[in-house]
Formats: C-alpha cells, sequence, structure tokens
C-alpha cells in the first residue's frame, strides 16, 4: 500500500511564513514624478491664493478709508466678504469631494496623479486629513520641532521611493493615473 509520506509538525513558535512583496515595487501603479507633484503642489497653492488671499488683500484697498463718495458701503462690503467666503468654501468642498471619491484635488486632476495607500487601494478623505495633514501640520506648530518637521517633510520626497514625511505617516503614495 502507497502512502504519502507523513506532513512535518508545524512549529508554533516558529516565525510567520508569509510571503510579503513590497507595494511600491509592484508593477500595477507607477508613481507620480516629483516635478509632476510640486506642480500640482504649486497649482493647488494659486487656486487657494487667487480665491482667497488675493480678495481678502484687495477688498479693503477697494472700500477706501474715508468717509467719501469712493468709500464702499458696508453693507456692500459683507456681501463681498460673503461672497468671497462662498467661493472660498466652494473650492474646499470641492477638493474634498475629489479626494474623497478619486484621491485628487483639482491639481491633483489636472496633472493625472493621485493620492493612494501602498497597497494601491483607495485612499478615502479621513485618512487625507487626520493622517496626511493633520499631523504634519500639528507638528509643524510646535516651537523649534515645527521648523525641523516643515523642512524635513517635502525634503523626504528626494529620497528613491518618491514618498514625503506625511506620505509615510498615513502610509500613501501618489501615483499616476
Amino acid at each position: 500500500m502507497n502512502q504519502p509520506p507523513p506532513l512535518p509538525e508545524a512549529n508554533p513558535y516558529a516565525a510567520p511564513a508569509a510571503r510579503v512583496i513590497d507595494p511600491l515595487q509592484t508593477d500595477t501603479q507607477e508613481l507620480a514624478d516629483r516635478g509632476t507633484r510640486l506642480g500640482a503642489a504649486i497649482v493647488d497653492g494659486l487656486i487657494y491664493g487667487v480665491v482667497a488671499v488675493v480678495p481678502a488683500i484687495a477688498l479693503p484697498a477697494v472700500m477706501g478709508r474715508g468717509g467719501g463718495a469712493d468709500r464702499m458701503s458696508d453693507t456692500a462690503a459683507g456681501v463681498m466678504f460673503f461672497l468671497v467666503g462662498l467661493l472660498f468654501l466652494a473650492v474646499l468642498v470641492v477638493n474634498c469631494v475629489l479626494l474623497h471619491k478619486h484621491g485628487q484635488t483639482i491639481a491633483k486632476r489636472l496633472f493625472k496623479i493621485k493620492i493612494v495607500r501602498s497597497d494601491g487601494s483607495r485612499c478615502g478623505l479621513i485618512r487625507v486629513i487626520f493622517a496626511r495633514w493633520l499631523p504634519v501640520g500639528l507638528l509643524g506648530a510646535i516651537p523649534l520641532v515645527g521648523y525641523i518637521v516643515s523642512l524635513l517633510d517635502p525634503l523626504l520626497i528626494f529620497r528613491e521611493d518618491y514618498r514625503c514625511l506625511h506620505d509615510h505617516i498615513a502610509d500613501t503614495v501618489v501615483v499616476k493615473v
């Protein structure tokens, strides 16, 4: 009678025999290059700058200082501030929706890149805000330490895996679409 050889006994103290593959080295996703990420960050900054900063600087100048005819009424100024705030909120909501659904801001969509988890799965809005943005923002607010973190965060992109500090904290990568 032909019997199969006995199975080796499982050692309960042995290390797990899981096959681990670095998700960044798979062929399914191509990392976004540094220049594209920088361009998207600049365009996002310009979008928010045009929507919020330019009106915030220009509006007081238009309102005027004197009590003459060139001075904008308080009601008109209030309406202008409300409209600027509404526009800023609209851009913020659009970016949040794009980040939640596609892992992209307006500029990332223009540059055809997106944020994903390091395993290639979708990165939700909660992770983007609370793991990618907030920790670095809070660390950046600490005196002395903040300067180092604010400098270290973007400089880490010059490593081989193109990931900044906020990418490592949130376990995310930015890939081409």
